[in-house]
């Protein structure tokens, strides 16, 4: 069976037309079938909404003749040689799902192979303790979609939605996918890490009772695609740089426009939400664009005046759609800056993970004799320096207002106690480093001035 890929989307085109209609019903089931695409490269979707959605054709090659071969050819050979040549959670659709096969027992999600540790970490998802660079390796680099498969099936928006899993997966695993593997930083992983952080804000009591199934699906959703094809460059890079995306946000929250549109494209194409009403959809759209723009970093003061007036006032009735929907945005924030927050060793590999992407861009700076971006200059500024400045600046002050607003609850506590111990062995480093080169330089981190200067200073 010949085939030619296409570089787009994951779509495979075979030669034969009922190949293609053969491979299309194998990973659709009973769903309809995706949006058509044209071209390669970002691509603007025009929806009923008439909000453009973007796809950047990021989605690799899958032989989806593996799986039919499997079934009848016996080509492939045991089970255990399929589950090598496949990831478990493909394993799993097709062994299962893809058979036809409905689960009579509460749906775990892991392949048996995978039941030990890692299932053991899902039962514990809500502890802020949650290790999830172990949980990728246990996962085999499907931290994002197994965990959002679990925490959809577990708040019970399967469901409450109508949800077809398989089209769930889908989905999940082209967000997955269309994050960049190369970026140290902005990768599937990062995003896995703050839906695993959003998970615990929303479960924070005093927002918790309010929360409809539709709050709690934009909140995990927003989350999971914050940063999806985020190219490992900042905004003014893009800007200086002429880069296409630039001129078409007109350097207005680039890259969180183009995260938001390209979550919209991907949610068109595998018609995750096309059986509910045309009005539900158009409003997840907008919500989703709403909250994954608040993650902009040049919005920071104003979101944090904002939060600080209603704090202030007394005056956040969560009952309002409005108003959740503003803590919605809140809790995104915080869990999109959250690594100063957690244990040491997490935050420390997060900092360091995060620094790296930025020298990267220095390095790219100055192959092209561009100016240096702030915070990108390896030579000048040092790891402990800049994560003293982003805690001091960035991260203190919203996470001091959002444990006002829990009430100071068990967890906001414990967030801000790893903030202080983190800044003080920042800061220990600083000074160790200052004394080796005999720089009298006060070791108080990066000003102020120099983050709000680089949009994606912020990890």
């Amino acid at each position: 069976m010949s085939c030619l890929m296409v570089e787009r989307c994951g779509e495979v085109l075979f030669e034969n037309p009922e190949q293609n209609v053969k491979c299309v019903c194998m990973l659709a089931a009973s769903s309809p079938p995706p949006l058509p695409m044209a071209g390669q490269g970002d691509v603007r979707l025009r929806g009923q909404t008439g909000v453009p959605a973007e796809r950047r054709g990021s989605y690799p090659f899958i032989d989806f003749r593996l799986l039919n071969n499997t079934t009848h050819s016996g080509e492939i050979g045991s089970k255990k040689k399929v589950r090598r040549l496949l990831s478990f959670q493909r394993h799993f659709h097709e062994s299962r799902l893809l058979r036809g096969m409905t689960p009579q027992a509460p749906l775990h999600l892991l392949d048996e192979d995978y039941l030990g540790q890692a299932r053991h970490m899902l039962s514990k998802v809500g502890m802020w303790d949650f290790d999830i660079f172990l949980f990728d390796r246990l996962t085999n680099g499907n931290s994002l979609v197994t965990l959002l498969c679990h925490l959809f099936n577990s708040h019970g928006l399967i469901h409450h939605f109508k949800l077809d899993m398989v089209t769930l997966h889908r989905f999940l695993v082209m967000v997955q996918e269309d994050y960049h593997g190369h970026n140290p930083y902005h990768n599937a992983v990062h995003a896995a890490d703050v839906t695993q952080a959003m998970h615990c804000y929303l479960k924070e009591p005093k927002l918790a009772s309010f929360l409809t199934p539709l709050d709690i699906m934009l909140g995990l959703l927003a989350a999971a695609a914050h940063d999806v094809d985020h190219p490992g460059v900042n905004q003014p890079f893009l800007i200086k740089t002429n880069h296409h995306l630039a001129n078409l946000y007109q350097n207005m929250s680039v890259l969180e426009n183009h995260h938001w549109r390209s979550t919209i494209g991907m949610l068109r194409e595998s018609r995750l939400l096309a059986h509910l009403p045309k009005e539900m959809t158009q409003d997840i759209e907008q919500q989703l664009g709403s909250l994954i723009l608040a993650t902009d970093i040049n919005r920071q003061n104003e979101f944090l005046t904002r939060l600080k007036a209603h704090l202030h006032n007394k005056d956040l009735r969560l009952e309002n759609i409005q108003d959740r929907h503003f803590m919605l945005q809140i809790a995104l924030k915080c869990a999109d800056i959250c690594n100063p927050c957690r244990i040491w060793e997490m935050s420390k590999q997060w900092s360091e993970r995060v620094c790296e992407e930025f020298y990267r861009q220095g390095d790219l700076e100055q192959k092209f004799e561009l100016e240096i971006s702030p915070l990108c200059n390896q030579q000048k500024d040092s790891i402990p320096s800049i994560q003293i400045g982003f805690m001091t600046y960035i991260v203190e002050p919203l996470f001091r207002e959002w444990a006002r607003f829990t009430g100071n609850s068990t967890l906001s506590e414990s967030m801000l106690n790893h903030l202080a111990h983190n800044k003080a062995q920042w800061k220990s480093l600083l000074s160790n480093q200052h004394r080796r080169r005999g720089s009298g330089q006060d070791p108080a981190g990066t000003a102020p001035e120099t983050l709000e200067q680089t949009e994606g200073a912020t990890p």
